[in-house]
């Protein structure tokens, strides 16, 4: 029994250590303008974030084996149908290398909103992207505003209000 008490002690240390360093790097991120990248999109387009500048963008990171990126797919397409017309982008970014896993899951799950695939995760690391899905809300100007890591039932709710917010601005 004390050698599962040690397990379980050591892995509530390492969870803290972990939740420690997640806010350490959502403060780096958070606040600095959000690093450029261009990224192929499921219809062959390039896709420059800096060319996007005076649109909110709302960057998802997202891949087909996680659970929780799937649960949120609908309701990210829900947010970009309602408020693409009001200066809102989406951008999905598929961080898997293999981009046929990704494809699989939006004939499964299909959405609208322009899907980016990530293959190398060079953009993953330059947004220090630790955990699935994170989104990111980039204002007008190009500043990283809010990072939101994994995904529960009614995040989407902060997402509307920061997406209102920052349209308004």
């Amino acid at each position: 029994m004390s050698i599962f008490r040690n397990i379980v002690k050591n892995m509530v240390v390492l969870l803290a250590a972990g939740m420690l360093f997640s806010t350490s790097v959502q403060a780096d991120v958070v606040g600095s303008t959000a690093p450029d990248f261009t990224l192929k999109s499921r219809s062959g387009e390039n896709v420059k974030l800096s060319e996007l500048r005076g649109e909110v963008v709302m960057i998802n990171f997202w891949a087909s084996w996680c659970a929780p990126c799937r649960q949120e797919m609908p309701l990210l397409e829900d947010i970009y149908k309602k408020y693409s017309d009001l200066g809102f982008v989406l951008l999905g970014v598929n961080v898997e290398e293999d981009s046929s896993k990704a494809a699989d899951l939006l004939r499964e799950i299909p959405v609208s909103f322009p899907i980016l695939y990530d293959n190398t995760n060079e953009v993953t690391k330059l947004y220090k992207v630790v955990a699935m899905p994170s989104t990111v809300m980039v204002d007008r100007n190009g500043t990283v505003r809010y990072l939101h890591r994994g995904y529960l039932p009614g995040y989407e709710e902060e997402y509307i209000k920061q997406i209102k917010e920052l349209i308004k601005e």
